[in-house]
């Protein structure tokens, strides 16, 4: 029976992978576009992949507190149908790139405790979907794809007014618990199906959307 979790397979880098993740059912497509990011692409190398998605299956743009700059390129070259701001952007910001470039954004919130969860109302009327995301273990450290999970009890059973995506240390084995536990109606996925950072597992695509079957 197929399932109604829809799934995004993020941090896509080669064509190999984009064809795993439609063929396997995925829902999204994430490319990034955040240069400490093992997987990071170039508006370029974005575009070139975005002609192998197939209809039906959105393509998400991944940025970090991008500029006007670095967004007008993306918006210029890359066929995007979705941007995710996964970084400190403020509502203001939100609603002023979702208004400047057209697209649906997504908001990626950070959750380590109970405390966080107030972020994701204040997001509620601008953004066009949420992330539920674990928050970053340092300062430092990458603001997602960093194979962490948080506590989902802490979101068991809530809702909120506008479409929202599970993340955080997602994988194959877990992704179903994850679900169960949470009511999260999609999800999505990087370093859960990885070989090593950046480098996709084909057959960990297939396992992971497999496993909300």
């Amino acid at each position: 029976m197929q399932s109604t979790v829809r799934v995004k397979i993020c941090g896509l880098r080669t064509p190999e992978a984009v064809a795993a993740a439609a063929e396997a059912g995925a829902s999204y497509v994430g490319f990034v576009f955040f240069p400490r990011s093992p997987r990071a692409l170039t508006p370029d190398e974005a575009r070139a992949l975005s002609v192998d998605v197939p209809s039906g299956v959105a393509k998400v743009g991944l940025l970090v507190d991008a500029d006007d700059a670095l967004l007008d390129d993306i918006d210029r070259l890359v066929p995007l149908d979705m941007l995710q701001l996964h970084g400190s952007e403020t509502p203001e910001r939100v609603a002023e790139v979702r208004t400047r470039y057209g697209l649906p954004v997504m908001k990626a919130i950070g959750i380590a405790d109970a405390a966080d969860l107030s972020l994701l109302d204040d997001f509620a009327g601008v953004a066009d979907q949420i992330l539920v995301d674990a928050k970053p273990p340092t300062a430092g450290a990458l603001p997602g794809g960093n194979g962490l999970s948080f506590d989902w009890r802490l979101i068991a059973n809530r809702r909120w007014s506008l479409p929202w995506m599970l993340a955080g240390g997602l994988t194959p084995s877990n992704v179903a618990e994850a679900v169960a536990l949470t009511g999260a109606p999609q999800v999505d996925v990087s370093s859960g199906v990885e070989s090593a950072p950046g480098v996709k597992d084909l057959s960990l695509i297939k396992a992971f959307v497999d496993a909300l079957r």
